[in-house]
């Protein structure tokens, strides 16, 4: 009876040793991770393709308009509109002789002068930089007041950086009988042609 006791007693411990232990896993390298619930991605690609639809259409559209103001502007040219040189300056009996009148610098930038012999136009424009210069009656004499150039009545340089005479504008006198003046026409002194036709009208 001992003896078997002993026998259990010892198969038990062989037993429980014979029992397989628990595996403990962990993961390998490389091994794949369970895939985590999908994102919807239905909503994000849907707003993509959208933004990238309404671009499209927003390029198209601004294609078209930028088409449309093109043919618009080549069906309505831009044109410039300056005013014309040539102009009616009153009849001569309008004027003092040895006077220069400013009445047409502000629209023509044109002086008319009247002599004894006749009348010559003036253009306003200093042969240094191009500045207007102004009439000074009581001094008799135009004044450039950007750099002190001064002229005669004639419009000859006499002070000052201004390297030539003032130009003379044609001057004729048109079928009503008024004086008629040219401003695009112009004749240079050191030239010589002051002396041609039309730089000068005769009016006694």
């Amino acid at each position: 009876m001992a003896e078997e006791v002993k026998k259990e007693e010892s198969a038990t411990p062989q037993a429980s040793a014979e029992k397989p232990a628990a595996k403990v896993t962990s993961a390998k390298p490389g091994a794949k991770t369970p895939a985590l619930e999908p994102i919807e991605k239905g909503t994000i690609w849907m707003s993509r393709r959208n933004f990238m639809s309404r671009a499209g259409w927003a390029a198209f559209f601004s294609f078209l308009g930028t088409m449309f103001i093109g043919s618009l502007r080549f069906m309505f040219p831009r044109v410039l509109f300056e005013p014309s040189t040539l102009f009616k300056a009153g009849f001569p009996t309008d004027y003092s002789p040895g006077a220069v009148n400013t009445r047409w610098i502000k629209d023509y930038r044109t002086w008319i002068v009247r002599t004894d012999q006749g009348f010559f136009a003036i253009y306003a424009l200093c042969t240094h930089l191009g500045c207007t210069p102004r009439w000074l009656e009581a001094e008799g004499k135009f004044k450039c007041p950007c750099h002190g150039s001064g002229f005669t009545m004639e419009g000859v340089n006499f002070e000052g950086p201004a390297p030539r005479p003032l130009e003379h504008c044609q001057i004729t006198l048109a079928e009503d009988g008024q004086l008629l003046v040219d401003t695009a026409i112009r004749f240079r002194e050191e030239l010589g042609q002051w002396r041609q036709s039309g730089a000068f009208l005769n009016y006694a």
